[in-house]
């Protein structure tokens, strides 16, 4: 009886032990066995990096370190050399111990970084059938949804074909009066603030005006409402925006999300109101014929009736092109505004150009848009050195050679380190970190060098809108107001979710 006792004892024990077993071989397997593998893969091709520490110990830490200590290091002087070394100081510093192509690791997760233009081209182009989007962090949905950044497949193509309708350049060419309108009216309040003061110059942070301004055009373009209609929603997704980058910066824990701490109420208080106000803006639009050349028209009813969205589908659309169609135009035109202060032979090149182009008139025309090539010369060339992405993500979907010769396994992330592209030496001469606009008068001789919107099937999908507006926006502004940096302004860019000034950008403007 005491023996049969001790095996029944044993055999539930054994059984009770049997599952905590198969966990620590799980946890052995993956957070172990598989990076040591990856690791000792890319080894024998000859690609190394930082070395792999379990689980939290890795250099997902480090980075985060690095990066924290870029911006709270001393601002630097006015220009462009140490830009990558701030924006991106984990690929500076380890590119500079390991190489170009290294691996680095984000949790368990292998990241190949990547600044041959050859591979980028396969990546985003040549190959892309082989490379998807990394998933969204859970968290980043609430500022983005399930909208066309982070789909993949089939409703991928549905979102892409809808979205690329609304936004083809004949679309975008009808709202150019739509966007001059927002223009004057900022431009009306500067001539207010200017006669009120008495002055003949006034220094503002040219950063928040554009986005203002931004907020207003991408609003009446897309949505057929206002800034001040849409207003709520953008605070709502800048305080959203802070919140997301904190998390991007650190390991997700699976369900750490739905934990009632501070961070996650404050999140979900922020998702539920946006939700709520980006319904109601719908709701309002369903059953008007008005605005029906609009991203919302479109979305609500498409041209194909396969193609019909539902309505969270078409509130995460929102929510997505609310956010990048304020930020990327936004940021590209501050620095571009910095970048002609500083370079006043540049701003007075414009000039004459718009003054030749526009002739007595305010503004451009839809029509003269593509004779400005002096200023689309400065907006290339803004992108190359300030690109609003600082770098581009993505993830073999299967095993696949790059450049010939590198096997990546299925799994492996992709950090594609624009910003360092586009300051490479070797890529674009020793004047690299200089801003000359002339090095765009040529077609560029390789595709892979300067990808600001991205390339291939996934290029931006607003892409012609950001660079009409802001084509427009730089030639009405620099055709009647002349600008220079003020003495207060602190050069410090800074990579939010975007690419932006640190402190601001504080600039004095007069009227001509």
């Amino acid at each position: 009886m005491t023996r049969f006792l001790f095996h029944t004892q044993l055999t539930m024990s054994f059984m009770l032990l049997l599952p905590l077993f198969f966990i620590i071989l799980t946890i052995l397997y993956k957070y172990i066995w598989i990076p040591l593998r990856i690791q000792l893969h890319f080894r024998q091709q000859g690609v190394r990096g930082p070395g792999y520490r379990p689980i939290f110990g890795n250099s997902a830490g480090t980075r985060r370190k690095m990066i924290t200590e870029a911006e709270s290091s001393r601002p630097v002087s006015f220009n462009h050399e140490g830009v990558v070394q701030r924006v991106m100081p984990h690929y500076y510093n380890w590119s500079k111990v390991y190489g170009d192509t290294f691996l680095y690791w984000f949790g368990s997760k292998a990241r190949l970084a990547v600044s041959d233009p050859d591979m980028i081209k396969e990546v985003l182009v040549s190959k892309s059938r082989s490379f998807g989007k990394i998933r969204f962090n859970p968290v980043s949905k609430a500022l983005f949804g399930e909208g066309l950044v982070g789909l993949e497949g089939e409703k991928w193509v549905v979102h892409r074909r809808i979205t690329g309708q609304a936004f083809n350049m004949e679309r975008v060419k009808e709202w150019v009066p739509e966007i001059v309108d927002s223009i004057q009216n900022m431009m009306s309040k500067w001539d207010a603030n200017i006669e009120a003061g008495n002055k003949s110059e006034f220094e503002f942070d040219v950063h928040k005006e554009l986005h203002q301004l931004s907020a207003d055009i991408i609003s009446r373009t897309a949505f057929g409402s206002n800034f001040s209609e849409g207003k709520r929603i953008f605070e709502l997704q800048e305080q959203q925006a802070v919140l997301v980058l904190q998390a991007l910066r650190n390991v997700y824990i699976p369900g750490s999300r739905f934990i009632p701490t501070k961070r996650n109420k404050t999140m979900w208080k922020l998702e539920k109101e946006t939700r709520e106000l980006v319904t109601k803006l719908i709701e309002k639009n369903k059953n008007t014929k008005q605005n029906s050349n609009t991203l919302l028209a479109t979305l609500i009813s498409p041209s194909k009736k396969d193609d019909i969205l539902d309505l969270k589908e078409i509130v995460d659309e929102c929510k997505t092109f609310y956010f990048a169609g304020k930020e990327t135009t936004a940021n590209l035109l501050t620095w571009a505004f910095l970048l002609l202060g500083l370079h006043q032979e540049w701003q007075n090149k414009a000039r004459e150009e718009v003054d030749r182009v526009c002739g007595q008139n305010v503004f451009p025309r839809a029509d003269t848009l593509a004779d400005l090539k002096i200023v689309t010369m400065i907006l290339d060339e803004t992108l190359r050195l300030y690109p609003p992405a600082v770098m581009m993500m993505r993830q073999a979907s299967e095993n696949v050679k790059l450049a010939g010769r590198l096997d990546v396994p299925v799994g492996t992330q992709l950090f594609l380190a624009m910003t360092a592209v586009h300051h490479d030496v070797r890529i674009w001469g020793e004047d690299a970190n200089v801003f000359n606009p002339l090095r765009f008068l040529e077609p560029r001789n390789h595709l892979g060098a300067f990808f600001p919107f991205g390339l291939g099937p996934r290029v931006c999908v607003g892409q012609n809108l950001a660079m009409v507006e802001a084509k427009i926006v730089l030639a009405m502004i620099v055709k009647c107001y002349s600008f220079v940096v003020s003495p207060s302004y602190v050069h410090a860019p800074m990579q939010s979710l975007t690419l932006q000034p640190q402190y601001g950008a504080q600039m004095i403007f007069s009227r001509r």
